[in-house]
């Protein structure tokens, strides 16, 4: 069911809501949290998709906030909020309200949210694209108790990691962080089978992406060894080489979706590893509402790694070309100091 208001406010928003729920005869819904969408138009559909079906996991109120700036300066100056208000088979399994906000509603957001936020429920706040600078500062994020980002959809994923780093406050997350839990579970159930030590790792994948960064940074802070970044040309990361003393182990992913595991002395496995849907990154982050100890360690030393972008020659910025490798040039690569000698 669908209820459209133009120029309304949150108390009708909150009445129409009450309404649909009596039409379609479910007075009563078990809702766990309040999830808040910041986006755009452009990117409203696929937020929301994705939304929708996380939401069979985690049943819950979706506010889809989106922004409009109108073209004329008479439309710009006039203060004014349209709502969509979806109940039913419409909002998955929870419910949906999609939030449009034109002239000075933009600058007050969390004044329209506040009062349509479940009560005795968290919030958490999902921006698709365009995070802020500082989430847990931003008026919307100030209400959430879980906030989250995605580094992969800036226009410069390092930058956008670095800056995260700079703001980082309990509670953040990041969708870049999700894609690599696989990655992460299959590294240490491989590390529990072999008794050696490991004494240097190397991370490869597309050279500007956030997942491959933080994966680099996770495994020099819970080793504290050497590791090394090489780039391919993807999809995304596509193998983790850690040295240890009974011999190298090999999580090889060539394809996006299936890997191979080698280790010293055991056949060659095969792994399903594939690259997961939005959807899927966004569950697995409303699962856990605490704050994720493990990302901030992993961020916090990949502000003494990565230092600032200047300091990276030979890295091109996003906003440029990079140059053509040679076919005989080996892959190239950066290191990551040991967490000991980053500390001095």
């Amino acid at each position: 069911m669908k209820i459209d208001l133009t120029e309304t406010t949150a108390s009708k928003v909150n009445k129409a809501l009450v309404q649909g729920r009596r039409a379609i005869g479910t007075p009563a819904v078990g809702m766990v949290l309040t999830l808040v969408i910041v986006t755009d138009e452009e990117n409203a559909y696929d937020a929301l998709k994705a939304a929708n079906e996380a939401s069979r996991e985690h049943p819950s109120r979706t506010l889809v906030v989106i922004k409009r700036v109108s073209r004329s300066p008479r439309d710009r100056a006039a203060a004014r909020l349209d709502a969509e208000v979806r109940v039913g088979t419409e909002a998955g399994t929870g419910e949906t309200v999609i939030l449009r906000m034109y002239g000075e509603v933009l600058h007050h957001a969390q004044s329209v949210v506040l009062p349509l936020l479940l009560p005795d429920a968290p919030v958490v706040v999902w921006w698709p694209v365009n995070a802020p600078l500082d989430p847990a500062k931003d008026p919307l994020g100030a209400l959430a108790q879980r906030r989250v980002t995605d580094s992969y959809a800036a226009e410069q994923p390092i930058h956008e990691l670095t800056a995260r780093s700079a703001a980082y406050a309990p509670g953040d997350t990041d969708l870049s962080w999700s894609r690599i839990t696989p990655w992460r579970s299959m590294l240490a159930a491989a590390l529990d089978q072999v008794p050696g030590k490991v004494s240097a790792a190397d991370v490869e994948g597309e050279e500007f992406n956030p997942s491959c960064e933080l994966l680099a940074m996770w495994l020099a802070d819970r080793l504290d060894v050497p590791v090394t970044r090489s780039f391919s040309s993807g999809p995304g990361l596509t193998a983790v080489r850690m040295e240890t003393d009974h011999g190298e182990i090999v999580l090889d992913r060539a394809d996006g979706s299936l890997a191979t595991l080698s280790m010293q002395g055991q056949p060659d496995r095969a792994v399903a590893l594939k690259r997961r849907e939005t959807s899927e990154l966004l569950a697995e982050e409303l699962r856990r509402l605490d704050p994720d100890d493990t990302y901030a360690a992993a961020l916090k030393f990949g502000v003494d790694r990565l230092g600032a972008p200047s300091d990276k020659p030979g890295r091109p910025t996003p906003d440029q070309a990079p140059e053509e490798p040679k076919k005989a040039a080996p892959a190239a690569k950066k290191t990551a100091p040991a967490k000991k000698a980053a500390s001095k």
